[in-house]
């Protein structure tokens, strides 16, 4: 909010000293109008109190000034700043020419939401006056932010009046608009009237980037087709999509299409959401999700076997079915291999000896898999055996990987490795180090005093001060040599 008002400010001193008003403030943003109401209103209330600022020592502090106090004859600068007044009569007394200045209708728009009723009430009749549907199109944006604001109803009520009373291909831009409060807007407002196909909607909830807009669309596309029985362009669509919420709609809805059969071509998706919808269906069919998963998984060399069904019989297996992910740890698919560790986790199934050589996988999700496993157990590790994969020569997943390791261990493993670290190329992993260094603390299981502290800490000389130093080595009689 600071900053708004600065840029406010700055924008009053720019229309005071005469600039243009699209030189003066950016009026594709609707950010930048309310800035401007805030920066001109906080002017008044300095000029108001005697808490000038520097810059209203300046001529274009003085002409604002001149503008503040007389709005009569105004031209659009001074209309602007007229309407943003911290009086509201003169704010009253500006609403009244402003169908001279067409370009101030967002100004009118914020005066709608005035906390004086006179204004409020007069912005709203001359909204309602000259608000059609290029105007309420093009203010979309800063009429819903405003629709935030107490008293902000009225020209969100308005606009979408105006656009209920145009044709559907008029608000193109609307659907297609960059802001997603807007596309959100015009989305209800036509899931509401009924004015887009069922394929319309599938379409834009396949197709928007907003959650909020393919939830709504994909629910009414559904709605719609759902008395008829004619879910085939609908579900194809759905069942398409990019979006796992969007694809989790569509499988849901094979059942009330009366096709659960086709349900069984989800139970290997990539997105869990989408796996849990589809063996809902196939269970609602009389299916089998859990034997569908023991049969795809059986066959460990498979080629073709997807990460998806691996992790799907995890989250719906026993941990009897960790005898099937053992063997698939070694698959030619990275992907297998990392949703098998996963598995194994989910199942409750850990084997430390048998996971620690993955460390060294070439594939960072992999290792990423078996270092979320191998941690609640990391102090059982060989710290030597990992140290030795700190090296500069190793890929980076797995020094990062061994790094966050053996920094769950504690004492002087927990140091070595830091240190070992501390001025390191790899400019994050010498960021956490050098963190790591700084909250090291003696621990019961290193002795005070010990050598290979204070010669691990003066590495790390430059990261304490020379007296947190002396607390980190636990000898209060160590000074600098």
């Amino acid at each position: 909010m600071r900053l708004d008002i600065a840029y406010g400010d700055a924008a009053a001193v720019r229309l005071a000293e005469g600039a243009p008003l699209v030189q003066a403030i950016d009026t594709s943003d609707p950010a930048a109008w309310t800035a401007l109401d805030a920066g001109v209103r906080m002017i008044g209330w300095y000029m108001s109190v005697d808490r000038r600022p520097n810059w209203a020592r300046t001529e274009g502090g003085r002409l604002l000034t001149a503008a503040l106090r007389r709005p009569e004859r105004l031209t659009e600068a001074r209309l602007a700043i007229a309407l943003c007044h911290r009086d509201g009569r003169i704010r009253q007394g500006a609403l009244e020419q402003i169908t001279r200045y067409p370009a101030l209708l967002p100004l009118v728009v914020i005066r709608c939401a005035d906390w004086a009723p006179p204004v409020r009430e007069r912005a709203r009749e001359r909204l309602a006056e000259v608000l059609d549907t290029g105007s309420a199109i093009r203010l979309a944006p800063l009429i819903l932010r405003l629709g935030q604001r107490d008293r902000g109803d009225f020209a969100t009520g308005l606009t979408a009046e105006v656009l209920r009373r145009e044709p559907t291909e008029r608000l193109a831009p609307l659907f297609a608009h960059p802001d997603r409060v807007v596309r959100r807007f015009v989305y209800r407002l036509a899931v509401e009237d009924g004015t887009l196909s069922p394929a319309e909607l599938a379409e834009a909830a396949a197709g928007d980037p907003d959650s909020v807009v393919q939830r709504l669309c994909a629910e009414a596309a559904l709605v719609a087709v759902r008395d008829s029985g004619a879910y085939g362009d609908v579900l194809q669509t759905l069942l398409g999509a990019r979006n796992p919420q969007v694809r989790s709609a569509g499988v849901t809805a094979l059942r009330a299409a009366g096709r659960p059969e086709e349900a069984v071509g989800f139970l290997a998706d990539r997105s869990a959401l989408v796996r849990a919808c589809a063996r809902y269906v196939v269970r609602q069919g009389g299916g089998d999700p859990v034997s569908w998963y023991r049969h795809r998984c059986a066959d460990p060399g498979d080629p073709g076997l997807p990460p998806g069904a691996v992790a799907g019989l995890a989250e719906c297996g026993e941990r009897a079915d960790a005898e099937l992910l053992w063997p698939l740890l070694g698959h030619p698919r990275a992907g297998v291999r990392a949703r098998a560790v996963a598995g194994l986790r989910i199942l409750d199934v850990t084997d430390v000896a048998r996971l620690r050589p993955l460390l060294d996988d070439p594939a960072p999700g992999v290792v990423r898999e078996v270092t979320v496993t191998l941690l609640p157990s990391a102090r059982s590790l060989d710290a030597d055996w990992l140290t030795a994969r700190l090296g500069a020569g190793r890929p980076r997943h797995t020094r990062v990987a061994v790094f966050r390791l053996l920094d769950s261990h504690e004492g002087l493993v927990r140091l070595r490795s830091a240190v070992a670290l501390v001025d390191d190329e790899d400019a994050r992993l010498r960021h956490w180090a050098r963190q790591s260094v700084q909250g090291w603390h003696i621990t019961p299981d290193v002795p005070s005093g010990t050598p290979e502290v204070g010669e691990l800490l003066d590495r790390g000389r430059d990261l304490f001060s020379e007296y947190v130093l002396r607390r980190r080595r636990g000898s209060p009689r160590f000074e600098r040599s």
